[in-house]
C-alpha cells in the first residue's frame, strides 16, 4: 500500500501528464501521481525523463539489463514491474527479464559483456559503491567511455527512481502481467 496519496490536486500538469501517460502506457502511472503532489518536482523529473529517453551512446539491451539489475538490488517492486513491461516493448527476452533478480545462477542466459553490466549496476547500487577499477576498465574497454559514461548514469538514475518509489510505498501496477503469454486454453476477456 502506497504511503503517499495517489490521488494528487488535479492541476493542469497533473492532468497533461495524466493524458500523456495514459496515451503513452495505457494508465497513469503512480510514481507520476506521487509527484504531483509537488508541482515543481513533477515537471522537473518529467523534463528530467524525457531528455533520458533521447541518451543513446549505450546499447539499449545492456540499459535495460543495468536498470532491473539496480531495481532488483533495491527491491523497488514498482520498477521490476514497469521496467519488465518497457524492456520487453523493447525486445529483451522474457528469459533474461525473469532471470535478472538472479542473473549469476542463470548460466548461458547472458553474455559476457551483459553480466558485466549487471554485476556494476549491482556494485553502483550498494549503499556504499564496490565499483572497482577492474570493472570500469573492462567496461570502457567494451563500451567506450561515452557509453561508460552514459550506463554510470542510467545506474544513478535507477538508484534514485528506485529508492524514491520503495519510499514512496509504490507496488507493480501489473504492467508485467501484459507481457505474459497466456496459459494453452485461456483466453482473454479484455
Amino acid at each position: 500500500m502506497a504511503r503517499i496519496s495517489l490521488t494528487p490536486p488535479r492541476t493542469l500538469l497533473y492532468r497533461l501528464g495524466e493524458w500523456y501517460s495514459k496515451r503513452t502506457y495505457g494508465e497513469v502511472l503512480d510514481p507520476g501521481k506521487a509527484y504531483a503532489h509537488n508541482t515543481r518536482v513533477l515537471l522537473a523529473t518529467t523534463r528530467f525523463e524525457l531528455r533520458l529517453a533521447k541518451w543513446n551512446k549505450l546499447d539499449p539491451g545492456l540499459k535495460a539489463l543495468a536498470v532491473m539489475a539496480s531495481a532488483a538490488t533495491i527491491g523497488c517492486s514498482w520498477c521490476m514491474d514497469f521496467g519488465y513491461w518497457e524492456s520487453h516493448e523493447r525486445g529483451i527476452t522474457p528469459e533474461k527479464l525473469r532471470n535478472i533478480p538472479d542473473w549469476r545462477a542463470a548460466k548461458g542466459v547472458y553474455t559476457d559483456l551483459e553480466r558485466l553490466v549487471m554485476e556494476y549496476a549491482e556494485a553502483m547500487t550498494q549503499t556504499v559503491p564496490t565499483v572497482t577499477d577492474e570493472m570500469a576498465r573492462c567496461l570502457i574497454g567494451d563500451l567506450g567511455e561515452a557509453a561508460f559514461v552514459e550506463l554510470t548514469t542510467m545506474i544513478a538514475v535507477e538508484n534514485l527512481r528506485s529508492r524514491v518509489n520503495s519510499a514512496f510505498g509504490l507496488v507493480g501496477q501489473g504492467f508485467k502481467d501484459r507481457c505474459e503469454i497466456p496459459a494453452r486454453g485461456v483466453t482473454s476477456t479484455a
